[in-house]
């Protein structure tokens, strides 16, 4: 593959509007993007006729609005280019207003009661800021989704909104220090997502991998991660090329696929991509996931992106690498040589650490699933505790402030490793924390709180919302100054001594930090059903509402959508347990009973042999098969009660049924390790981790 030559060439990028458009239309195409204007339809004419004949060009037959619903994943609804002639015949065409404006069935996609069922129109819009792409025979238009009566029904439309919350308000501070220059500030996302490979032909014999995406049961090998062998380790030749196969398809549409490696658990890897402005790395990072099933699909393997599917080693994240650029290029979130005198650094450095500390329910519920509740607080992520790294340069800067007292530069020393022939190079000023679930590692935030499955969407709406709100108090305070520098100076000041509790340097996996947490006043939401009511309290409905992120009948209805999501994803696995422990473990267990009495009245009737080893195992299987019994009825028993609304209903799965689905587990778990490999029903942790 000539990379050069390929990289792109399935989409209609800004290389192909250049060739194909003409020359007027293409600069108002510009002008329209970088103004945050529509686009005039006889322009939208011309572009959708050149998009067409681009796509048909490379085999193209259909065209589809492409787009992001509250289900978390893509949604798309293809048409044909083709239209019916006079003789007979058809012509390939397609029209602006096809383009702009879709209409799929929105009464069947998730609305939290925005929507009845018998309210079907629903609208989606072409987002011209992210470019059209071929997958397949079919056209795909990024597009935004919202109901007949306005309100966003997907991810991509408040997170538009919030980067134009973040722009205006970013703009007002620059245009404080004199930059006349900078006309819009993005917000940019490096994305690096994990995931799981296992054989296929295993993956299908685990109905709780097919049904739920992670193990329901599983006792732990005798060889896990101990070793810690894995990480980094040579890429086996199998995954190696899955690996390849997947850069290169990502590299044809335009994801610029980066890094590769393995990860600390057996079968666990990771992809890393170049930054991108926000909403076209979500739109990569979708694309990316779903890319990644079907090259491993493609390779007999299956690709698991839950948080957790493997109990006892490392999950999976998303690493969500933020920060803040100009339009001219520059990163505001670069501290640059000196930076205790980058005032306008510093501003914006706090602007991120009072919104973190603020707004740390909400940053919480952005990264809120059943399945990242298994991952949150495990030696492998960050606890559900909210904090900021800062590292010990930028942590003297602070404070310094705080206590209004001179700052000594930390002069970055060459690395002495002791060996002459080595090359000596420059460490850098502060090490890397990755328990922290906010690291600042340069010039940027990584948030590593966000699940593997999960659209970065959503993290990223709150981030730039956040944000966007602090730098707007700042802006009205430092706007209404007589004194700029001398207001500047006390803002900063006053934001280092208020907010400086949500700076954390230690170690996140402690006990000793979950206490001085709780000193400091800081959240502690272990479970998704604690923490999902902060989306709806008031003053972060106010936020949002302030904004124009969202209204509150919108941030009220993702609060329903994102508490059933997460009780129907208990039940599922709940109902996943309950077949898998009827219809497999216990009668897989109940035959292995029979061959040791078999066997041990075999012995007794030779009396040859002594027959206490089956006699004292039979004794212990048929207790814990007893055991086993119990817990699936009493599994079965909660899951048929009542439990009130919405909120009462997620406490509820949240302290009764997951408790009782951890019970029925521990139990299986226990007989797995007891009973014969040939009676056990489906592939083991050892089977599942190290066949690939």
């Amino acid at each position: 593959m000539n990379v050069a030559e390929q990289y792109g060439s399935l989409v209609f990028n800004d290389r192909a509007m250049r060739t194909r458009l003409p020359r007027d239309v293409y600069k108002s195409f510009q002008k329209s993007v970088r103004a945050g204007k529509p686009l005039q339809l006889a322009d939208a004419n011309v572009i959708a006729n050149a998009m067409k004949d681009w796509a048909v060009e490379l085999g193209a037959t259909h065209f589809t609005h492409w787009f992001q619903p509250m289900t978390g994943i893509t949604a798309e609804k293809h048409d044909s280019f083709i239209s019916p002639t006079g003789d007979g015949g058809v012509i390939m065409n397609f029209s602006g207003k096809e383009l702009i404006k879709g209409e799929p069935d929105a009464s069947s996609f998730p609305s939290g009661g925005l929507r009845a069922t018998f309210e079907a129109r629903g609208y989606t819009a072409w987002d011209p800021t992210s470019y059209a792409f071929l997958k397949g025979h079919t056209l795909c238009i990024p597009t935004a989704f919202c109901s007949y009566t306005g309100e966003a029904l997907d991810k991509k439309t408040p997170l538009l909104r919030s980067m134009d919350a973040l722009n205006r308000e970013a703009v007002r501070v620059l245009r404080l220090f004199g930059n006349q220059a900078v006309n819009r500030v993005s917000s940019t996302v490096g994305s690096e997502q994990e995931y799981f490979l296992v054989d296929k032909e295993m993956y299908l014999q685990r109905r709780d991998l097919v049904f739920c995406g992670r193990t329901l049961f599983g006792a732990k090998p005798p060889k896990g991660q101990e070793l810690e062998d894995h990480y980094f380790g040579s890429i086996k030749p199998r995954v190696a090329a899955f690996m390849q196969d997947l850069d290169e398809e990502l590299w044809k549409l335009g994801v610029a696929s980066k890094t590769r490696h393995n990860e600390v658990a057996p079968a666990q890897h990771e992809l890393a991509p170049i930054f991108a402005t926000t909403n076209i790395a979500t739109d990569h990072n979708q694309l990316t996931m779903e890319i990644m099933r079907k090259v491993a699909d493609k390779h007999g393997m299956a690709c698991l992106l839950h948080e957790k599917p493997f109990a006892g080693v490392n999950g999976s994240g998303k690493h969500n690498n933020w920060s803040l650029q100009t339009d001219g290029g520059d990163n505001l979130l670069e501290p640059g040589a000196t930076p205790r005198e980058n005032a306008q650094f510093l501003l914006f450095l706090c602007a991120v650490i009072q919104a973190v500390d603020t707004y740390q329910g909400l940053l919480r519920v952005s990264v809120a699933t059943a399945g990242n509740d298994h991952r949150l607080g495990a030696n492998e992520a960050p606890p559900a505790i909210v904090s900021i790294f800062l590292g010990d340069e930028l942590t003297a800067i602070i404070e310094s402030i705080d206590s209004s007292s001179p700052y000594s530069q930390k002069v970055q020393e060459a690395m002495e490793i002791g060996v002459s022939v080595l090359p000596r190079f420059p460490r850098d000023t502060t090490d890397r924390n990755r328990t922290s679930p906010f690291a600042f590692t340069g010039n940027k935030f990584e948030f590593r709180m966000v699940g593997s499955s999960a659209s970065i969407a959503d993290a990223n709406t709150v981030l730039n919302t956040i944000v966007a709100d602090i730098l707007a108090k700042y802006a009205d305070t430092l706007e209404a100054a007589q004194d700029f520098t001398a207001a500047l100076n006390s803002l900063i000041f006053s934001t280092v001594h208020a907010h400086k509790r949500i700076i954390f340097n230690g170690n996140n996996y402690t006990d000793e930090w979950v206490a001085e947490a709780e000193k400091r006043g800081l959240y502690n939401l272990k479970h998704t059903a604690d923490a999902l009511p902060y989306f709806i309290h008031e003053e972060n409905v106010a936020l949002f509402e302030r904004h124009h992120v969202l209204t509150s009948v919108e941030a009220h209805s993702r609060y329903e959508i994102m508490m059933e999501n997460y009780i129907k994803t208990l039940r599922i696995e709940a109902l996943a347990m309950l077949e898998i422990s009827r219809k497999d473990i216990q009668p897989a267990v109940g035959a292995y009973t029979k061959e040791l009495l078999e066997i041990a009245a075999a012995k007794k009737a030779v009396g040859a042999v002594p027959a206490e080893p089956e006699s004292t195992l039979i004794k212990k299987i048929s207790g814990l098969a007893v055991s086993l019994y119990e817990r699936t009825e009493e599994l079965e028993q909660l899951l048929l009660k009542e439990s009130g609304g919405t909120e009462e209903e997620g406490q509820y799965y949240s302290g009764s049924i997951f408790p009782a689905m951890q019970a029925l587990r521990m139990v299986a778990d226990e007989l797995e390790t007891l009973t014969a490999k040939k009676y056990w029903p489906f592939p083991t942790y050892g089977d599942l981790l190290f066949s690939v």
